[in-house]
């Protein structure tokens, strides 16, 4: 990645490219089945996906860059927050398109759902408004480097055992499905690892 490119694509505008192309996609995806009900449910499993890329992007970014410290690494940490955000505005199109699928083919969604997935699933989105609504400045400082902290670190953890949750269920009917559980797996790996407090060599003292 170079220097000019690097710094080109990050901040906001790394936001506003992304979150364009997934809009374009999810309109082209919905189109090619003529924004029916097959379309719409195209969407929503196109943008659990891209969620969980962007998530992962983010949730792994201080890790990485502790762990294997490069151009790319830093690019990453550097941007966490924007990628945070991508994740939020793509989790946002997905909720969208569950709205459409409920109005379109309400028994089609009653069968898809439960009374579970309304309570952790409405935790996760609450979750992911609140650490999009303090993922600028001023609202950061509003609240303060603790409760930042805590918001973000609780529920980032959440997100992750949800998503563990909403992909790890379907694997009895769609074994593929547990391929999604990888890179969920190996950024708390990275996370877990990366926490770990480095060892220091010890000094032989002469005799």
């Amino acid at each position: 990645m170079s220097s000019r490119r690097q710094h080109w694509f990050e901040g906001w505008r790394l936001f506003a490219v992304l979150a364009l192309i997934l809009a374009g996609l999810c309109i082209w995806i919905a189109g090619m089945r003529q924004f029916e009900v097959d379309g719409v449910r195209m969407v929503i499993r196109f943008t659990a996906r891209t969620s969980l890329l962007f998530f992962c992007l983010a949730f792994s970014a201080a890790a990485l860059a502790r762990l294997w410290p490069n151009a790319w690494t830093r690019w990453q940490r550097r941007n966490r927050r924007y990628l945070g955000v991508t994740f939020a505005a793509s989790h946002g199109i997905h909720a969208i398109a569950i709205a459409c699928f409920a109005i379109m083919d309400p028994a089609g969604y009653a069968a898809a759902t439960s009374a579970a997935s309304y309570i952790f699933g409405g935790i996760g989105y609450a979750c992911i408004i609140a650490m999009a609504a303090t993922s600028f400045d001023r609202s950061a400082a509003a609240i303060g480097p603790r409760a930042w902290r805590i918001l973000h670190l609780t529920g980032g953890y959440y997100l992750w055992f949800q998503f563990m949750v909403s992909f790890g269920k379907r694997i009895p009917d769609m074994p593929p499905y547990a391929l999604f559980l990888l890179p969920l797996l190996a950024v708390m790996a990275l996370r877990l690892i990366a926490m770990a407090p480095k060892q220091t060599p010890r000094t032989v003292q002469a005799g």
